[in-house]
């Protein structure tokens, strides 16, 4: 950048992130499209290269002829503690998995905490004991970290920052910027747990079975997807905040492709949808912290899928839709009707503060 261009009469070029607001939404942190809008617009504008316009999950750098995989995250999650997890195991969890996306192993994490003052020291060590607990169950060490207080009133509670550090073993590019055409699209398994859980404790809400949050660490699963495709593994990517149709309209996107998927394939436990159908949620737009979305080379679909159901994480997977050359792009769904409707990218945030 030219010392020119940091003049304060040079920002009025600059382009802004959705002209009709002037100040920040909180559908800028939805995962969709006033996100991406303020990412495209202001961030990858300012940040410019080659390793951050990939835009995947996280960042492939060589080091000494290592490839390293670099990613971070910040948990603002609210309530702190939900069905099925907290705000520590989630900061784990979270930055394991964007770091595995790409085939790395995670190895080491580090840990920023921002702490309104005032807040529970006893619920502060549940959550750094429930991070540690994560940190043992992944594999990974908390190497180093940071602490910040802020005045009463001027945070809420807590906020975690965590950034993740892997080594890539194999030589394959797994990215949302590879997908090929026929490829097919395999889900983990069932989806929108995350975000229906945490929004019923948040609201209070009881439902007559169980949500838990599917929070869980994919990294192992990954591997083993990638000891049985190898190369046929295209892209993978976990699909949390926008959920899985926020993640299928980046990858069509980012590879220029177009996606079809059929709903009926799409598992979904029956709770989870007469909860989406009681709040006026699209099960497809809701966070999820345990899930994947793979790109596969059709020779090897088949194998990939069965490795995935020998695997705790991977028991329900499915395969979903697949890629194709027509509507780059876009991403189209049919509907358990038979009809085909558009799978558009979520515009402002439904669920706020959901991981």
């Amino acid at each position: 950048m030219r010392k020119e261009d940091l003049r304060p009469e040079s920002f009025a070029q600059c382009p802004l992130p959705i002209a009709q607001h002037d100040t920040v939404q909180l559908g800028h942190g939805s995962g969709g499209v006033m996100m991406h809008d303020l990412i495209d617009r202001l961030f990858r504008w300012a940040f410019d290269n080659p390793e951050l316009n990939r835009m995947d999950d996280q960042a492939v750098v060589t080091i000494d002829r290592n490839r390293i995989a670099i990613s971070t995250d910040s948990f603002v999650v609210d309530p702190l503690f939900f069905p099925g997890g907290d705000i520590g195991e989630l900061a784990v969890y979270g930055t394991v998995n964007d770091i595995a996306m790409c085939g790395a192993k995670p190895s080491f994490l580090t840990a920023g905490f921002i702490i309104e003052e005032g807040f529970s020291l006893r619920d502060l060590q549940k959550i750094v004991v429930s991070m540690r607990d994560a940190a043992l169950s992944c594999g990974v060490t908390i190497v180093t970290g940071d602490t910040k207080v802020v005045n009463k009133g001027k945070g809420d509670k807590l906020f975690i920052n965590t950034t993740g550090i892997g080594q890539i073993e194999h030589d394959f590019t797994i990215s949302g910027s590879n997908i090929q055409p026929d490829d097919v699209i395999i889900l983990s398994g069932s989806i929108a747990e995350h975000g229906i859980a945490v929004l019923s404790q948040r609201a209070g809400l009881a439902f007559e079975t169980s949500i838990v949050s599917d929070a869980a660490p994919l990294h192992e699963l990954v591997q083993v997807m990638i000891a049985a495709g190898g190369d046929a593994v295209h892209a993978l990517r976990d699909p949390t905040r926008g959920g899985v149709a926020a993640t299928l309209n980046e990858f069509a996107s980012s590879s220029k492709v177009g996606i079809r998927v059929i709903e009926k394939a799409i598992p979904i436990q029956p709770a989870v949808v007469s909860a989406c159908g009681l709040l006026g949620l699209d099960p497809l737009h809701v966070a999820n912290e345990g899930k994947l979305i793979a790109a596969i080379s059709p020779k090897a679909a088949d194998r990939v899928l069965a490795a995935m159901r020998s695997q705790p994480r991977g028991a329900s997977a499915a395969i979903i839709g697949s890629a194709t050359l027509s509507d780059p792009g876009q991403v189209q769904l049919q509907t358990i009707l038979g009809s085909w409707r558009m799978l558009d990218m979520p515009v402002g945030e439904q669920l706020p503060r959901i991981c």
